[in-house]
């Protein structure tokens, strides 16, 4: 009868999540979140620009371009403080999944029709990151935001 009781408290405590990988899925919110904010701002202060980059990758038209350069850094900005303050936080997570799915897609598909080009993300530190490092910044912030959008699948089964 002990070992019953032994058994069902192990299980109890293991249940529980510690607050260790609670900290460090709050790091990686803001870490994630004030990246997208980060990359909102420098697009949102240079939209012009912004559109150039849009244009280079010669998937959309020219009008198509300048509307998104005024939209989507605005969309990231808000996005990445929902990942920060965790206020509409499934949302925000969600949309910067897709959006960064679209971008590696598209950033893949110029290179596959041997276009050249600065993606401007990161304004001009970026600039001069070569293909594989910009698919390698891609698919980690796409992958921290996959364990998030898991874990978050998990908290809310729970």
């Amino acid at each position: 009868m002990s070992d019953a009781v032994k058994f069902s408290d192990l299980s109890t405590r293991n249940s529980q999540p510690s607050a260790l990988p609670k900290i460090v899925w709050r790091i990686l919110d803001v870490i994630v979140g004030g990246i997208f904010v980060y990359a909102g701002v420098l697009k949102a202060l240079d939209p012009v620009q912004f559109a150039n980059d849009i244009d280079n990758y010669k998937t959309l038209p020219w009008f198509a371009s300048v509307r998104l350069a005024f939209y989507l850094p605005w969309l990231e900005i808000f996005c990445g403080l929902a990942l920060i303050f965790r206020f509409l936080y499934r949302g925000g997570l969600s949309i910067l999944s897709a959006l960064i799915l679209i971008f590696i897609g598209a950033t893949v598909a110029a290179r596959a029709r041997g276009l050249d080009i600065t993606c401007g993300c990161f304004g001009h530190a970026s600039q001069h990151w070569s293909f594989p490092q910009h698919l390698a910044v891609d698919l980690a912030i796409f992958i921290t935001l996959a364990a998030l959008v898991s874990t978050e699948l998990k908290r809310r089964q729970q």
